[in-house]
């Protein structure tokens, strides 16, 4: 259960860092790249801003443990398109290929994330 708990958080951890902290840095600190991975793949830049504001909540919601367990679904599903997109945006546009990986990478760890949060809320359950 200990070490459920302990891969749940640091994979959690990472993902509230990849996918909160840095916008929302970019976006408070260095404004003038806060549309850096949207505007080459041609979205407008009010994408950029919808995409931060959904990409911060997401990542707080699985992060805050007293929520309940349907809105973090949405959550992880919310954070999973995104990821998802983000490949798909630039496999059709860039192709370069640090870019088209480092979606799916971060969606691994989101994958971690989840399981084990699943692993930790069905021990919880029959306990």
């Amino acid at each position: 259960m200990k070490k459920n708990k302990i891969i749940f958080w640091i994979a959690t951890s990472i993902i509230f860092a990849l996918e909160a902290l840095m916008p929302l840095a970019t976006l408070l600190f260095a404004h003038e790249y806060f549309n850096a991975g949207t505007k080459p793949l041609g979205y407008p830049d009010y994408f950029a801003y919808a995409l931060i504001v959904c990409k911060i909540l997401g990542a707080t919601a699985i992060m805050l443990p007293k929520l309940p367990v349907k809105l973090k679904e949405w959550a992880y599903a919310g954070l999973t398109f995104n990821l998802i997109f983000a490949a798909i945006s630039h496999i059709a546009v860039d192709q370069v290929i640090a870019n088209i990986v480092m979606p799916i990478v971060v969606g691994i760890v989101l994958s971690v994330s989840y399981v084990y949060s699943q692993k930790i809320n069905h021990k919880s359950k029959t306990i």
